[in-house]
């Protein structure tokens, strides 16, 4: 099976990392892929270095848009594979990873998942993170994390894009839609694209509250749920950010040690 892989980086004033991502996706030995970037109008140098690979990219766009979801969106719109996956411009594809997910679709499940590593830039330390295949409501300890995420089109044709009101979990709104409506998971345990710790996953979570609590309704949640679920958010990130500062490399090392069987 040769399925045709679209691969979409979103940018915005990403001129310091968005050359290594789109190296990773050139450089990758499948061939039968296509390349979409698109640019929010950046104002830094971010452009000018995504021009000079425009050879090598089928599709680039560069105007405003309306958030995160919005330019994902855009992107899938003018996909033409049949999977897609998501890699922003500061993450990376793993060599030959396009292959491996080519080689191992089983060509019926509408997501293929794989494992990704996270990089903690200032230490170097790397960590391979198992993905989440459940996603019920709330999602607790579910990870959404779309970089190891290949979803077919035909998915979003069925139950459609990503939620444009949502300006931060829109990746784990999505899954617990196709989760919701009997969407198929497939796990393969090979690692196929890295990501930076930070970025806006580690934005304060007091500013995501009415994306989380919105999500937890929008799929049927009573208000105590969403707040029960906001709650545990805080939680969480308090506790994360609080050994961030002493030891995180080993809290993740354990945490990200739990495999499917």
């Amino acid at each position: 099976m040769t399925p045709k892989i679209s691969i979409i980086t979103i940018a915005y004033n990403s001129e310091k990392t968005i050359e290594q991502t789109i190296k990773s996706v050139i450089s990758q030995s499948y061939s039968h892929k296509e390349y979409i970037i698109i640019d929010g109008l950046s104002t830094d140098n971010t452009l000018n270095i995504v021009n000079s690979y425009a050879n090598q990219i089928d599709c680039i766009i560069s105007e405003t848009d309306k958030g995160i979801s919005d330019a994902f969106n855009k992107g899938i719109n003018k996909a033409t594979g049949d999977l897609i996956v998501l890699i922003n411009s500061d993450d990376e594809l793993l060599p030959d990873a396009l292959q491996i997910v080519a080689n191992t679709w089983d060509g019926q499940s509408d997501i293929w998942s794989g494992d990704y590593t996270a990089w903690n830039e200032k230490t170097g330390q790397t960590f391979t993170i198992c993905p989440s295949l459940d996603f019920p409501n709330p999602p607790y300890f579910r990870r959404a994390v779309h970089q190891g995420r290949f979803i077919t089109k035909r998915l979003y044709e069925r139950i459609g894009l990503y939620d444009k009101s949502i300006r931060y979990p829109m990746d784990l709104e999505f899954l617990m839609r196709a989760y919701s409506n009997g969407a198929t998971f497939q796990y393969t345990p090979q690692s196929v694209a890295k990501f930076r710790l930070g970025g806006a996953t580690n934005d304060n979570v007091f500013k995501k509250k009415h994306d989380y609590t919105y999500m937890v309704r929008k799929h049927g949640g009573t208000w105590l749920q969403a707040q029960c679920f906001f709650c545990f958010l805080v939680i969480t990130q308090t506790l994360k950010r609080i050994t961030d500062l002493f030891c995180a490399d080993i809290i993740r090392t354990i945490r990200y040690k739990e495999k499917h069987t």
